[in-house]
């Protein structure tokens, strides 16, 4: 899996790993728009270019294993990393895959994964990611997450 560098289109090979109790004090609400303190009792997982190990996107998830899926419950990169500034690119489409391909490691083809965005966010996730929307609740099933890894994790 890469990140890529938009203003150079330099592809950047990335890690997806568990947050450890130090990282928390660099995800910082001013860098990552949450607490994520919050979080500790949940999954959280941070994304990293191999070569430097400053985190540059979060993910906490919540495994429903009675119920075939995983919730991201919150989702964000770090600061220079949104809008339209951004340097990287990439950043949500791999964590969201990553979270994808443990849905089917761990429920084969019932696989889901689910998401409550902001409003405003919807049609982002719908177009960019293949969420399909579910009432407010935006859905992944197989057919999408494989379309997930084709596109993030094809290497």
């Amino acid at each position: 899996m890469y990140i890529e560098e938009i203003s150079t289109g330099i592809r950047h090979k990335i890690v997806i790993t568990q947050v450890d109790l130090h990282d928390y004090e660099r995800l910082t609400p001013e860098r990552f728009f949450f607490d994520w303190k919050k979080e500790k009792y949940f999954e959280v997982l941070k994304l990293y270019r191999v070569d430097i190990n400053d985190i540059l996107g979060v993910i906490s998830i919540q495994t429903k294993s009675d119920e075939w899926y995983h919730h991201i419950r919150l989702l964000s990169v770090s600061i220079e990393n949104a809008g339209y500034t951004k340097i990287y690119d990439r950043i949500v489409g791999n964590l969201i895959t990553y979270v994808s391909k443990r849905a089917i490691e761990d429920f084969g083809e019932k696989a889901c994964v689910t998401l409550v965005p902001k409003t405003k966010l919807m049609p982002h996730y719908i177009q960019k990611y293949h969420f399909i929307p579910v009432g407010n609740v935006l859905c992944l099933t197989i057919p999408e997450i494989f379309t997930l890894i084709e596109e993030y994790d094809h290497d």
